[in-house]
């Protein structure tokens, strides 16, 4: 069977929020998953354009998928702007090593693959650990009820729980918090309540629906602003805009104009979203390149745990 990428829906209580003005209406393809849980059969969206379009097939994503299937006492060398693997070694091994010696190593993957003296080599451990993907099946189905209850694209409640909660809820470097990981001052600008004695992005529904609100009425409206402004055609579906999308969520609609610009692109499509991978600009750096990167490793981790555990899937009426 055709290899697909996956959303799951589960049967959830409706979640009584205040929808926003334009429904999502694109076309979707459902199909019904029995098998995966012994009680629970699960629906989810399907979309053939990462198999299609080769997607599954770049070293980003497949260098972050082997990361998400070892342990953090295990690390890769890889060079940073491709994400080429250049070897597996444990943790212990590498920090044992002094600054001399590891610089020395570095230049010596430079000197044989003919890098400048600025490319990065990065020794990056294992995510397993945090990449719990079986722990975070049942919360997508409910984060897939709001997005589509408030009329957003419910591809997006699927990446962004892949990519920011498999393991555990838990606060950010910069202050990022709930299922969601939503700011402070923006779940604020949203309507959540945030204060001392309550934080409204601990509930995951009442995340869900503030995340579905930023992506309705800020992340998209902004993302085309900048592509319209380019002439740049684009469908609500396509892997490459919902990948851009992605990445306003998470560095802001300056950070990724910026990065636009500095690509220059003349059309939307796998090459802009491989560029922006190896551009930074502004504050579009390491962590923003490697968010669309993630989001496609997680939904291809996805996909092999429905294929590998499920009895049965077909599509529904």
């Amino acid at each position: 069977m055709k290899k697909i990428s996956l959303i799951f829906s589960l049967v959830v209580t409706a979640i009584l929020f205040v929808s926003f003005s334009v429904p999502f209406t694109e076309k979707t393809d459902v199909v019904e998953v029995v098998g995966l849980n012994d009680t629970i059969n699960y629906n989810f969206v399907s979309s053939d354009q990462l198999y299609a379009e080769r997607w599954n097939l770049l070293p980003q994503p497949n260098f972050w998928r082997t990361l998400m299937q070892m342990g953090e006492d295990s690390a890769i060398i890889n060079i940073a702007s491709t994400r080429q693997i250049i070897k597996k070694i444990a943790v212990k091994d590498w920090n044992s090593q002094t600054d001399a010696q590891k610089d020395l190593y570095r230049d010596s993957i430079r000197n044989y693959y003919a890098l400048g003296s600025e490319a990065k080599v990065f020794m990056t451990s294992g995510k397993r650990d945090f990449y719990d993907f079986k722990k975070v099946i049942p919360s997508i189905g409910r984060g897939i009820a709001v997005f589509k209850e408030n009329d957003v694209d419910p591809f997006y409640a699927q990446a962004i729980l892949l990519i920011e909660s498999p393991n555990k809820l838990q606060k950010s470097q910069v202050g990022a918090y709930g299922s969601f990981q939503i700011m402070k001052n923006v779940a604020i600008n949203l309507g959540l309540k945030v204060n001392k004695t309550i934080d409204e992005r601990e509930d995951f529904d009442k995340s869900a629906w503030g995340a579905a609100k930023l992506i309705k009425t800020i992340c998209i409206p902004e993302l085309n602003k900048i592509l319209d402004a380019r002439c740049i055609a684009y469908q609500p579906t396509d892997i490459w805009y919902r990948l851009l999308v992605l990445h306003v969520y998470h560095a802001g609609a300056g950070n990724v104009k910026h990065a636009i610009n500095a690509i220059d692109p003349e059309k939307g499509d796998l090459n802009l979203i491989t560029t922006l991978w190896q551009t930074e600009a502004a504050g579009f750096r390491n962590a923003s390149q490697n968010y669309s990167q993630l989001a496609l490793a997680s939904m291809l981790e996805l996909d092999d745990i429905i294929y590998h555990n499920c009895n049965n899937i077909h599509p529904c009426n």
